[in-house]
């Protein structure tokens, strides 16, 4: 193993970073592995958990933006972050109201 190159992060698809994490856990879990190996590869399946979870997100972003096309095509647009209000804080901001009353309006 030692003699196959890293990839680095921007090189690594996320069925890349799923296979190593894969072959990570079954390591870890055959017990064979020194401590020290084992917090090496923690370490590493915590960084691919992090790369995998990155391009759900991104993948999760472009089909909402497909979806959202107005236009009925299917047209891909690059994904711009804008910050989405934080609507459980405002929520939790609310004074608790211990009426069981519902409004509707």
């Amino acid at each position: 193993m030692g003699s196959k190159p890293k990839q680095r992060e921007a090189e690594l698809n996320f069925e890349g970073a799923m296979d190593r994490l894969e072959k990570i856990v079954e390591q870890m879990e055959s017990g064979k592995l020194p401590l020290e190996d084992l917090i090496v590869r923690y370490e590493e399946g915590m960084n691919l958990v992090k790369i995998c979870q990155e391009r759900l997100a991104n993948a999760e972003q472009k089909i909402e933006i497909i979806a959202r096309n107005s236009a009925g095509k299917t047209v891909v647009k690059e994904f711009e972050p804008t910050q989405e209000p934080e609507t459980p804080a405002r929520v939790a901001d609310e004074p608790a109201s211990t009426n069981d009353e519902i409004k509707l309006f």
